[in-house]
């Protein structure tokens, strides 16, 4: 009778560890434990640590509480400007009412991922490309507010929303290339010009400081031929002083000499002169007989004594 009751009081005792075993949980210190009893949610979520449940009755489902990161995957859309854009962004959010996102929401992940690709492809359309390229901080603020808003019933928050990559068309690559290229080369030669302005000031200052101190130029002349005999080259330096200048620009400024205006010009050659041709003296018509025969009007007598001559 006594091993009876011993074999049963071990029995009931290795139920009850069985049992205890079965109704102890642990709650770790990144999640909240929510209690489901007979499918009802009992009492607040329980705390980490150790917590024990009614076996076979109750059902506790915990909740991790850390900061989750969410990829979004790259969502391709058209710009307000009409370009064809790739964005893709990363999500920070933690669970604040471990209740609301377990009732709720079906899945809460899977609901944040679709909402946030919603929500970039919006942003996407509404936004130019010089704001993806240069203003995202305004960009993921409209971002974090439109993800945000319907997660607040979900018991999710929203921390953080950063969009990570831009990714253009090949095409538009280049064009932004050459644009760069363009003005960076606007602003070297505006640069460039503003040095050769600054020079020009200084060397006239220079010029007007020589001019009152000639002395002064002759000490820079010296300085120059100094700096180029310093180098081993075979550089030959003829400095011209500069008074020898001076006289030279002032003799060009004067007039020319007295006698040299009144100097005669010299002749031009002149083609030689044809000799004269003597004239041709009349012949008197009294010393030409036989000219006189012809030309005269002979008389009728003289003709009718001529003797006749026959033709043959």
């Amino acid at each position: 009778m006594l091993e009876l009751v011993i074999t049963l009081i071990a029995v009931a005792g290795g139920i009850a560890l069985v049992l205890l075993a079965a109704a102890m949980r642990v709650v770790k210190q990144y999640e909240r434990g929510v209690l489901f009893r007979l499918g009802r949610i009992t009492g607040e979520p329980r705390t980490p640590g150790l917590t024990l449940i009614v076996p076979f009755v109750d059902r506790l489902h915990k909740v991790n509480m850390q900061i989750v990161t969410l990829p979004i995957p790259a969502q391709e859309g058209i710009t307000r400007d009409n370009v064809t854009v790739r964005v893709d962004a990363v999500v920070y959010f933690r669970v604040v009412d471990p209740t609301s996102a377990l009732v709720r929401v079906e899945d809460y992940k899977f609901a944040v991922s679709q909402m946030a690709q919603t929500s970039l492809r919006s942003i996407i359309g509404k936004s130019d490309l010089d704001d993806l390229l240069s203003n995202r901080e305004k960009l993921n603020e409209g971002l974090e507010l439109m993800i945000d808003s319907p997660a607040v019933g979900w018991g999710v928050q929203i921390d953080r929303v950063e969009i990570k990559d831009v990714s253009l068309p090949d095409t538009m690559k280049r064009s932004m290339a050459r644009q760069a290229e363009a003005d960076r080369e606007r602003r070297a030669r505006i640069i460039n010009a503003d040095a050769e302005l600054q020079a020009s000031k200084k060397l006239a200052e220079a010029a007007q400081q020589m001019s009152d101190t000639p002395t002064a130029l002759q000490l820079r002349l010296l300085q120059t031929v100094m700096a180029v005999s310093a180098e081993k080259n075979s550089t030959l330096v003829l400095p011209i002083p500069v008074e020898l200048l001076h006289f030279l620009e002032r003799g060009a400024r004067d007039p020319a000499p007295a006698e040299e205006t009144k100097r005669e010009p010299t002749p031009e050659p002149k083609e030689p002169a044809q000799k004269p041709v003597p004239p041709i003296e009349p012949i008197p018509l009294s010393e030409t007989p036989d000219l006189d025969a012809v030309t005269k009007t002979p008389e009728l007598g003289a003709v009718l004594d001529q003797p006749s001559t026959e033709v043959r």
